[in-house]
């Protein structure tokens, strides 16, 4: 007797290992799941679901690139109120496959399944100013989008920049300009934040000061967010989910557990493996599936 358990809430559900049940793909209605057994199905049964809600998820996500494979069935997911962390080597289909979740490249094979609903807030990998435009960034804040000025200060004092509304985009440094362009992300309220490389080119404290508010902007807000990051030493101890991509996926999980595993100890070295186990992270709280803060008991922490 097939049934399906451990089952995220999507649009369509799946397996615990990932696999269609008997062929017939499973259905959720609000907080009501039907379980399937030999393929048929039993609406007489209610569950409680996963407290895991699933934004958006990459199934046997595939593209070759100029007869090159960039990505080779890979499979991703982020939850309400959990920050997942993609990290790999140069080159190894991270940027590419964020492309492809918000919906700027298409695969050539597998499918992104989202939520309903879903407002995703992306931030890309680099923006290019050009010194000689004189945009400001109260106009940068509003290109294909309105919103009144007390909203945007609003939104620049929420990423720590309150005083730049009338600056223009070319004189504002780095830093300020990776705050600026996660106020842009913001924009929309979304339930996912999508990050790519958000702290590049910033230095070592400015890299901890917005790794530490990307990490508030979740728990008061309650979405999930996916980082791309090359910096290991820092993301370690910021985010919940480790996804190690090298064209496939490597392994996933905790900090703790990744950074020990076979391929990646294979892929960054023993050095780098070793190294960034003091980095990893022991929450004292855990988010329920609002995103807010809820505390770790000594037993369940086991303590």
């Amino acid at each position: 007797m097939d049934f399906c358990t451990g089952s995220i809430l999507c649009d369509r559900g799946i397996g615990a290992k990932g696999k269609e049940i008997n062929g017939v793909q499973l259905q959720y209605r609000g907080e009501i799941t039907y379980w399937f057994f030999s393929g048929e199905p039993q609406t007489n049964m209610t569950i409680s679901p996963d407290t895991r809600e699933c934004l958006i998820e990459a199934r046997g996500v595939s593209m070759q690139w100029g007869g090159r494979r960039i990505l080779g069935d890979v499979d991703l997911s982020v939850a309400r109120g959990e920050i997942v962390t993609l990290v790999g080597l140069n080159g190894s289909g991270k940027t590419t496959l964020v492309r492809i979740m918000v919906g700027l490249l298409r695969p050539d094979s597998g499918r992104i399944i989202r939520s309903a609903g879903l407002r995703i807030g992306f931030s890309p990998q680099s923006i290019q100013r050009d010194p000689t435009m004189p945009i400001t960034v109260e106009r940068f804040l509003t290109l294909g989008a309105d919103a009144p000025r007390s909203r945007l200060n609003a939104l620049l004092k929420e990423v720590g920049v309150d005083n730049l509304l009338d600056s223009r985009i070319a004189n504002i440094s780095g830093g300020e300009l990776h705050r600026v362009v996660l106020a842009r992300a913001l924009l929309r309220e979304p339930d996912l934040l999508v990050l790519d490389e958000p702290v590049a080119g910033v230095d070592i404290s400015g890299q901890s000061d917005l790794y530490r508010l990307i990490a508030d902007i979740r728990d008061r807000r309650g979405c999930g967010v996916l980082l791309v990051s090359h910096d290991l030493h820092m993301v370690m101890a910021a985010t919940d989910l480790v996804v190690c991509l090298n064209h496939h996926v490597c392994c996933t999980g905790r900090p703790e557990s990744v950074t020990q595993h076979p391929e990646f100890v294979s892929l960054f070295g023993k050095r780098v493996s070793e190294v960034l186990t003091v980095y990893t992270h022991h929450h004292n709280h855990r988010h329920n599936v609002s995103g807010e803060t809820v505390p770790i008991l000594a037993e369940e922490s086991g303590d």
